[in-house]
């Protein structure tokens, strides 16, 4: 354990590498922009690559023509990865795709057990629903065996295609890749290194699960970037704090958004809030599959006042709270029976994580619970649809009346932008306090603290009792925000800074 810490956080850059030409973007996450499947006659098929990152970046990786390099993650994306790097085409262009085959044991120590679900649940200020069984010593295996093995994999990736570029650029993201920009910056010092976290960034308290040596070397790998982009203020500002607890002689200007620990090298610290492509999003929420599908549910639920959420079945979304104060609510309010619908559209998420398939389990016995509290002949509260079904989704967000967002901590949460631009009913918002969305919306939505069901319940039967006007002031006032900052904007803010940072970083060096 003390080797690796001193190996990441003691080596410095080399100088005089020699370079001829500066270089195309290149992406670096944990998924890639495309999903390998083997078929049973050993064939390879490929589809696009699940989640908000693929749509968050491919505009940008189609339009440079990116080297996308990502960890292969099914058996697919293996076979694939042994036949080097290749082309693949996205809805804007095309960019190149090189992926990183870790050894399986590798893969799972560094996936599914450190990244998910030992730094997502620490980051999401979960670490007391992780199972207790062996904590200690699965944490240590996982670190050593898994997680520092994959960062430097793919940091030689990187290395291996970056080498002969004067100033290679390079964007990484999540929590994932936490020690790459270490390992590169040793290599290739003239490199300009971003590093964006999508999820939150806890204060330093949250970090005291990890072993001290272990905290010291993600925020060192962090400090080699030029910049690291946070979704909120708050996590910017936090990881500031972290890396003056936990990197002796590190100089932090909080004000000025500013760490040097890495001799002669500036981190720059922002926040750089994600949003959704409005235009796609509309265009998608119009298409003839979201169409039938909002048609069937208006007709299904007409008359009924709809509160509706789209989550994965994820801890960290809190639906089992969300549940617990429609509940609440239905005591108190027994007029509301046979009246008010709770639509819940959950995708299944990390089912081979213990602690999920408990969460799932818990969530799917306390809507049957209350479902039977309170169901009146053909009438049930609560219709659960469990599917990865995105178009399903998009026309639940067109219906709802209410739409319920309460993380107990979320990075942004996109669902909570998604909903105003689609909506067609002036629907409300009631939305987490500690959701990264809150910081940008909370002057239209209806806020909640996602721990007390009494303060969600009461919020639900405010947005439901809402007058007319108010609720289309409110629409008008999120979409309206979130206009002003999307996804484009998001994505070409960070790389002008990354260029503009980078580059006085080495003028001043």
């Amino acid at each position: 354990m003390h080797e690796e810490r001193a190996t990441l956080v003691l080596a410095q850059p080399r100088v005089g590498m020699n370079a001829s030409s500066a270089g195309r973007i290149t992406l670096v996450s944990n998924r890639g922009p495309v999903e390998h499947r083997l078929l049973e006659d050993g064939q390879l098929s490929r589809r696009r690559g699940q989640g908000g990152l693929v749509t968050a970046l491919e505009p940008l990786a189609a339009k440079s023509e990116a080297l996308w390099i990502a960890l292969a993650a099914t058996e697919g994306d293996r076979m694939a990865a042994s036949n080097g790097e290749m082309a693949v085409h996205l809805s804007e262009g095309r960019c190149r795709l090189r992926l990183v085959d870790l050894p399986r044991p590798v893969y799972q120590q560094h996936y599914a057990v450190f990244s998910n679900p030992i730094l997502w649940f620490l980051q999401h200020r979960l670490w007391t629903h992780l199972g207790k069984r062996d904590l200690e010593g699965r944490l240590l295996q996982a670190w050593r065996e898994g997680y520092v093995p994959a960062n430097r994999a793919v940091a030689e990736a990187v290395v291996a295609a970056t080498r002969t570029q004067l100033s290679p650029i390079v964007m990484l993201h999540d929590y994932h890749l936490y020690l790459v920009p270490g390992y590169i910056r040793a290599q290739l010092p003239k490199a300009a290194i971003h590093h964006f976290i999508h999820i939150p960034w806890p204060a330093p308290a949250y970090w005291q699960p990890l072993p001290a040596p272990m905290r010291q070397a993600i925020c060192a790998g962090l400090a080699a970037s030029d910049v690291i982009g946070f979704q909120t203020r708050r996590d910017a500002r936090h990881f500031l704090q972290s890396c003056r607890e936990f990197l002796r002689g590190a100089h932090v200007d909080e004000e000025g958004g500013t760490l040097r620990w890495w001799e002669g090298h500036t981190a720059h610290v922002r926040s750089y809030p994600i949003s959704v492509d409005v235009c796609t999003l509309r265009r998608l929420a119009e298409s003839v599959t979201v169409k039938a599908y909002r048609d069937e549910l208006a007709a299904r639920y007409s008359g009924q006042t709809v509160i509706v959420r789209v989550d994965r079945l994820d801890p960290s979304k809190n639906a089992l709270i969300g549940f617990e104060a429609y509940d609440r609510l239905l005591r108190s309010r027994p007029d509301l029976v046979g009246r008010v619908r709770f639509l819940a559209f959950l995708v299944p998420s990390r089912t081979g994580i213990p602690e999920y398939q408990h969460y799932s389990q818990k969530v799917m016995k306390a809507v049957q619970a209350i479902n039977a509290r309170h169901g009146r002949g053909d009438w049930v509260p609560i219709d659960v649809f469990c599917e990865d079904n995105r178009s399903q989704a998009l026309a639940g967000l067109q219906i709802y009346d209410v739409l319920l967002v309460n993380p107990v901590a979320d990075g942004m949460n996109l669902v909570a932008k998604e909903g105003p631009i689609v909506n067609q009913r002036n629907g409300v918002l009631v939305l987490s306090r500690e959701a990264g969305a809150y910081e940008q919306l909370a002057e239209a939505v209806i806020p909640v603290w996602p721990a007390d069901v009494a303060d969600t319940a009461e919020a639900l039967a405010r947005a439901i009792s809402m007058p007319a006007l108010e609720r289309q002031w409110r629409t008008q006032r999120l979409r309206s925000l979130i206009e002003a900052e999307d996804l484009d904007r998001w994505v070409h803010s960070q790389l002008d800074d990354l260029r503009r940072l980078a580059s006085r970083s080495r003028a001043v060096a």
